[in-house]
C-alpha cells in the first residue's frame, strides 16, 4: 500500500510542478506591415528552443499550438514579445520588414 501511496505523490508533485510552470496561457499573433495573423507553430517551436536563441530567459516556455504557447510566471510576456520580434525579423521573417509579435493571456 505504501507503494502505491508514494506514487500517488510523486504523480501529484509533478502535475503541480509543471501546472505551476506553465501557469500562463497566450495567444501569439505575428503583425508584419499590415497584415496580423497567428504566429505559426515551426516559429514558435524554434523560438522556444534554446539551442536556437542561445539564452536561458525563456526556458519556461511551451508552444501547445499555432498561435499558442504556454508560459511561466518567471516570465515577462513584454520582454518575450520584444524578443521574438527581434528573433524574427533577424531571421527574415519578415521578407525585409520588421516582424512584431502581441501576446495577450
Amino acid at each position: 500500500m505504501q507503494d502505491r501511496s508514494s506514487s500517488r505523490a510523486r504523480e501529484i508533485l509533478a502535475m503541480l510542478y509543471f501546472a505551476a510552470m506553465y501557469a500562463r496561457k497566450f495567444q501569439a499573433a505575428i503583425v508584419i506591415g499590415d497584415e496580423r495573423q497567428p504566429m505559426p507553430l515551426d516559429w514558435l517551436d524554434s523560438f522556444c528552443m534554446r539551442n536556437f536563441t542561445g539564452s536561458g530567459e525563456f526556458d519556461d516556455t511551451l508552444p501547445t499550438a499555432e498561435g499558442s504557447l504556454e508560459v511561466g510566471l518567471g516570465v515577462d510576456p513584454t520582454r518575450l514579445a520584444e524578443a521574438m520580434g527581434e528573433w524574427l525579423t533577424k531571421r527574415g521573417k519578415g521578407n525585409g520588414k520588421p516582424v512584431k509579435v502581441e501576446l495577450t493571456e
